[in-house]
Order: C-alpha cells, then structure tokens, then sequence
C-alpha cells in the first residue's frame, strides 16, 4: 500500500475513541517525519548549490591560470580530471554508512558532479551510437547525465570527433567478458595519437522489450544486435523458439524500430528502454548474469595518479622468436602486474604484429616506468597509451 493510500485510509476511519486516538497519534508523527525531511532537504539543497558556487570559482581560477601564463589565447584550461573525481567518488563509498548501498550513494554524487561541471564548462561526449546503446549507457554512467552525449556511427568517426576537438572525449567498446575484445577500437589506437583517459565497467543486463501498441501473443521477430542476440540464446529458445531473431546494427536501433511495428519485440538494455518509452516485458535475460564489457574513455591530456590505476601500452615487436617473452620479463622483474593483452596486426606491414598491454600501477609509478624503460631495448616501438584511474562505479 502507498502512503498516500494509507494517508487517506486514516482520514477516511471512524473508529472508537481510542482508536481515534491511536490514528491521531499516528497521523501527528507522521506529519513530523515529513517536516523533517523537508528541514533535511532545505540543507541538502543550499549544499548543492555551496559546491556548485566552489565547483564556478575553480573554473575562475583555471581560467585566470591560463591567461596569466601566456599560452596560445584559443588554449582552455582542463576542467575534467579523472583522477579527482576517481578520488572523489571513492571517498564518497568509503565513507558511507548506509541505509543506501555504496554504489548506489557513489551514484548521487556523479550525477552532483555532472551539474557541477557543466557549470564550469558543458562536456560534449562522443559516443559509439546511436542513442539507446550499452556505449551510450557507460558514457552516461562516466560522465553523468549533465554531460552533452553526442553518437557517432563508427568506433573510428569517435576518434576523429576527439581529435577535431568537436568533441572533448570520446566512449569507445575495449572488451566483453563473453565475447572478447573489440578490434575496431585497438585498431582505432594504431592510427591516433589520442591517450586513454579512464574506463567504465558495464554489467550487461539485457531485457526483453515491447511497445504500448505490441501484440505479445503475435509476435513474429525479435530485434537486437548480433551479440545480444548470442548473450540470449538460451532464454530464447526456451521462451520464444518459433520467433524470427533479426540481428540489426544496435540495440538503439532495434528499440527504435518497434515504435511502427505492433508485431515485434526488441532486446535492449535499460537506457533504451528510457529513450523509446518501451515497456521491460522480462528483465536480465541474459544467459549469463555476469556478463559485463568494459569500455575507454579516450581524450588528449595526460592523467596525474589517483592512487588506484592502471596503465596501457602498444608495442612493436621484432619478428623474432621468444619475442613476447622478452617483452614481459621486464613487467615480471619489477613487480607489475600484468592485467590484459591481446595481438593485432601491424598494418601495413605484412605478417607483423603488436601486443596491447594493460598493467596495475601509474606510469609514474617508479616500478611502472622502469618496467618500460626496460622494454624499449628490446623492441621496435613502446608507446604509452595512457595511465588513468581504474573504474570506481
């Protein structure tokens, strides 16, 4: 039952004296709780707007650093830092007492965070779209919903947006716990001189979505991408086995497509479920609950340490045996933890390829930079892609 209803049972009661009086009692500190979760939300709304008049006078003295310091006049100051909000964010859970859950108090604060920097400068963030995707999910979860989120077609026109300076960073797909990692975003490296800046951390919940107008019980195709449709394979041969599955270019896309169509569902996670106003019919489908991808978050500037990150690498190896090997003995020797690495061919060369390396620790972690000075004497071409804080939410 809501409150209002039981609000309304109350003043609709007439009971005995004294459960008149019991109801009066009732009503009287009911009415309490709301007067002080008013007083709670008067505080809570003039701190807000203390952070934000702190959040406007750092971007004064950002800008006046930059004036003062003789710097192309086009030149502005860096707003964004990944590594204060990394900080931030952390605190934030690690001081936390409940009732509300960590994340979900870590949550509020992004979003706090979000207004405050688009007080400072609006953000305008190119994502791989269109508009409903997982990538437009994890750029939401990033940045915040303040942020102006822009969707690219390609992994590669998210890359040239950056480096125009159209946008300011850019969310790209690296990798899926199920279905490995995305090649066109590797390859996307090769050719950029664009840093990796942070990560996000996405857990892939997959729902299975119908329109106001839908007729469940005629449904003749399902939507979704290629992927989505192999993470539900199971559940669908068991719920719909007869159904035509269509793989199309998103999830975005196959949400948008049921707006005409009476006769069809689409898979799709919860963002576009919210932009095309569909209805969750069945929620977390997916054959594996913890499937997860992780997506980069890709910009121009160097990130100072946060206290926990991690640093990726690209590198060019000469086409001689035991190469690789080589090539992690420096990590192994000085102590750093190797966390992921995958091959991708050296174009234009024929049959030579390069390692992408991610590792625990900061570039100017001393055991980070001497692993990396000792790898260089060894190959071709070491390049830092990037050292930035490990996902926090």
């Amino acid at each position: 039952m809501s409150e209002q209803s039981s609000d309304q049972n109350m003043d609709n009661l007439n009971p005995t004296a004294a459960g008149a009086n019991d109801t009066s009692t009732d009503q009287e500190f009911l009415n309490h709780l709301r007067q002080s979760i008013d007083a709670v939300d008067s505080e809570i709304h003039t701190l807000i707007n203390d952070r934000a008049k702190l959040a406007q006078q750092v971007a004064t003295v950002k800008k006046e650093h930059v004036a003062k310091s003789g710097v192309a006049a086009d030149r502005n100051p860096i707003f964004y830092r990944p590594e204060r909000e990394a900080q931030v964010l952390k605190a934030v859970m690690e001081r936390n007492t409940g009732p509300i859950a960590d994340e979900k108090m870590a949550r509020l604060f992004r979003e706090i965070m979000s207004v405050c920097l688009d007080l400072e400068a609006p953000q305008r963030i190119a994502f791989l779209g269109p508009v409903g995707t997982f990538t437009h999910a994890a750029a939401l979860k990033h940045f915040g919903k303040a942020a102006d989120t822009v969707p690219m077609t390609t992994i590669t026109d998210v890359f040239r947006e950056v480096e125009a300076g159209t946008a300011m960073y850019g969310v790209v797909p690296v990798e899926n716990s199920s279905e490995g990692v995305v090649n066109h975003t590797l390859d996307g490296f090769l050719s950029s001189t664009l840093k990796i800046i942070g990560e996000v951390e996405l857990p892939i919940h997959q729902n299975f979505l119908v329109a106001e107008h839908t007729k469940v019980e005629s449904l003749s195709r399902i939507y979704s991408h290629q992927q989505s449709l192999a993470q539900c394979r199971h559940w669908l041969d068991v719920n719909f086995p007869n159904v035509e599955r269509v793989a199309v270019s998103s999830n975005g896309e196959a949400a948008r497509r049921l707006k005409n169509e009476w006769h069809s569902a689409a898979i799709a996670g919860d963002v576009a479920a919210a932009e095309y106003d569909l209805h969750k019919l069945y929620s977390n489908i997916e054959d594996n609950p913890s499937n997860t991808t992780r997506f980069l978050i890709i910009g121009h500037e160097a990130i100072a340490p946060s206290g926990q990150d991690k640093t990726s690498i690209v590198v060019s190896a000469y086409d001689k045996a035991g190469a690789l090997i080589e090539i992690l003995k420096p990590l192994s020797y000085h102590g750093v933890s190797m966390t992921s690495i995958e091959t991708r061919p050296e174009r234009p060369n024929k049959w030579a390829y390069v390692f992408f390396i991610d590792m625990d620790g900061h570039i100017q972690d001393p055991n980070v930079s001497a692993a990396i000075a000792d790898i260089r004497p060894l190959v071709k071409d070491v390049r830092v892609l990037g050292s930035y804080p490990k996902a926090v939410l």
